[in-house]
């Protein structure tokens, strides 16, 4: 049908003549198929020359400028493909000898509403969910809600200088981060710009934001370890490259010490680390970044922030961003951590965007699609087979419970993504149990197929104990009378229980880790003084290192544990402590 009128702008350098501006309203009334246009003129100096017209919400962009920034773009595309001098130069050369000048149309829209990192737009007709639109101040933003008359954009920088009228321009492009090597060591916000005061980073590559997570067919079984470092963990809950482990409890349990501990410890690993802070504090990140540098953790880690200042749709694509990094480096061959701190408030952002882009509230006023937004990132996570690249991520999201709730919405949503939780108990944390590990309600669905043979052997029962000595206590507590095999139970049980308690920054050997529990399940420190126990077992190590080298260096090159050697290792504790006692 055709419309009588159509009103378009016209923007030059140098006014037209007459039969041009017949030229232009003649392609105007067959472009919209409109009877009658009313053409304004305006000039602009700074399109060097040629003009911009504007009719409805289509741009046709025949500026000399424009051409000039379509080249610009060539040659920065090919700049970021080139990898090698020679290779930039031919890519350049065949570029530009391909480059044809074109009249770019592009699809516009204006904010009817803006606020809160969200703006409305109307008059763009064929925008796609998680596209790219950039607004007349540079601001860039992504289209989160397509609706039928228009479509609700989060802003990826301030909202300061979008106003109602501002104008929206299509790119056509989704939304992707850059990604490369020059990011190791490095502290970036969401969108990948450098927050460290470091310099500029060269980026390599680029990749998507959302990307589907690999198929059954291109995934393998976990089965090697992910050593953390930390006794409570490895002997009980181990976790395995390419698995998916949750860490919850309530606030100032020791979350986020559990995830640095896990970092620290894959130095000289080949493991790649990436720390995804969602919604903490700058002073927070600025401690643990300085740490990982004292450390020297950071030389493989990439630090995400998205601080609580940050508008809630940065909040929003951090975790994605981080995962977008991860798979750069998976489909290369290489092993990930990443560790998403914390998806609770990553929930809490995505609630608040989605409320004001006026979508209908659920449980908790969470929106309905809340447990596909993380499943969606953490099948990301993998163990990719060789015929795929053979890499892994493996994901450590951090979820807080109010009150110890497991059973509130956003918990037992990524309980049920995740392969196990690790549950942090407050009443064990106050009581000096670090880690307060909860041994009953944390569990790792992999199991011992991501532990090595010597690990497993030596953790034996250690679980089971540990649960056994929690029950005796507290029936015994009042009790005066025991038995001498309910005595020596309670003493196994209290040893173990302060051999599991472990400085922050100071990761165990998976050797280490086997000779304290061999000599534990031998009950050599069930005789010894509560407040001696972390003494000795630090000097029975030190032993180990200086007089026995040959144990540790079997149980690195084997990774199994021989009858031979645990009796070895029996005879060296004994030995050691008989001689402390003289």
């Amino acid at each position: 049908m055709a419309r009588d009128k159509m009103e378009a702008t016209l923007i030059c350098v140098t006014l037209p003549d007459d039969e041009q501006l017949a030229g232009i309203k003649k392609f105007i009334a067959k472009e919209f198929n409109c009877e009658e246009v009313e053409l304004t003129i305006e000039k602009d100096e700074s399109l060097k020359s040629g003009f911009i017209l504007r009719a409805g919400n289509k741009e046709f962009d025949w500026s000399e400028e424009g051409r000039l920034a379509q080249l610009r773009e060539r040659v920065n595309k090919a700049r970021a493909n080139a990898t090698q001098k020679d290779t930039i130069v031919s890519l350049l050369r065949s570029d530009i000898a391909d480059f044809e000048l074109e009249a770019k149309e592009k699809e516009i829209g204006e904010v009817t509403w803006v606020g809160d990192g969200i703006a409305n737009v109307d008059g763009i007709e064929h925008a796609f969910y998680g596209e790219i639109v950039i607004f007349d101040c540079g601001v860039k933003g992504m289209v989160q809600d397509v609706r039928r008359d228009e479509i609700g954009v989060i802003l990826f920088g301030r909202d300061t200088e979008i106003r109602e009228g501002t104008r929206v321009v299509r790119t056509g492009k989704m939304a992707g981060i850059s990604v490369g090597e020059e990011y190791l060591g490095r502290v970036i916000d969401a969108l990948g710009n450098p927050i460290d005061g470091k310099g500029e980073i060269n980026a390599d590559s680029f990749r998507p934001l959302e990307c589907a997570a690999p198929g059954i067919v291109d995934r393998k079984s976990v089965s090697v370890p992910m050593e953390t470092g930390i006794l409570a963990i490895d002997s009980m809950f181990p976790i395995g490259r390419g698995q998916r482990e949750l860490i919850i409890g309530d606030r100032q349990t020791g979350k986020t010490s559990i995830a640095v501990d896990t970092i620290i410890n894959q130095k000289d690993k080949d493991v790649i680390c990436i720390y995804v802070a969602i919604g903490q504090k700058a002073s927070t990140i600025a401690k643990l970044v300085n740490n990982l540098g004292k450390t020297g953790a950071l030389d493989y880690t990439i630090v995400v922030s998205a601080t609580a200042s940050e508008p809630a749709p940065l909040q929003y694509i951090a975790p994605y961003s981080g995962t977008a990094h991860a798979e750069y480096f998976m489909y290369q061959g290489k092993d990930v951590l990443i560790i998403y701190d914390d998806l609770s408030k990553h929930a809490v952002a995505y609630r608040a965007i989605s409320l004001l882009l006026e979508r209908p509230p659920g449980r908790e006023a969470y929106p309905g699609d809340v447990f596909y937004l993380h499943s969606r990132l953490l099948e990301r996570s993998s163990r990719l087979s060789g015929e795929a690249g053979g890499g892994s991520i493996t994901a450590l999201p951090i979820i807080e419970t109010q009150a110890g709730d497991v059973s509130a919405y956003i918990p037992t949503n990524v309980i049920s993504i995740t392969d196990g939780q690790i549950y942090l108990e407050t009443e064990l944390f106050f009581a000096g149990q670090r880690p307060a590990v909860n041994v009953g309600l944390s569990v790792s669905r992999v199991g011992g197929a991501a532990q090595t043979k010597a690990m497993k052997k030596a953790a034996g029962s250690v679980r089971i104990d540990l649960a056994q000595y929690r029950e005796m206590e507290v029936f015994t507590q009042f009790s005066s009378d025991l038995d001498d095999n309910t005595k020596k139970q309670l003493m196994h049980g209290r040893a173990l229980m302060e051999l599991l308690k472990q400085p922050r920054m100071m990761p165990l050997s998976m050797a280490e880790q086997v000779i304290i529990l061999v000599t534990a399940n031998a009950h050599i420190f069930s005789d010894v003084t509560s407040g001696e126990i972390k003494n000795f077992q630090k000097e029975l190590l030190t032993e180990f290192k200086v007089n026995h080298p040959e144990i540790i260096n079997e149980l690195d090159s084997s990774k199994d544990l021989s009858d031979d050697l645990r009796a070895a290792i029996i005879d060296v504790a004994v030995k050691y402590k008989e001689q402390s006692r003289e």
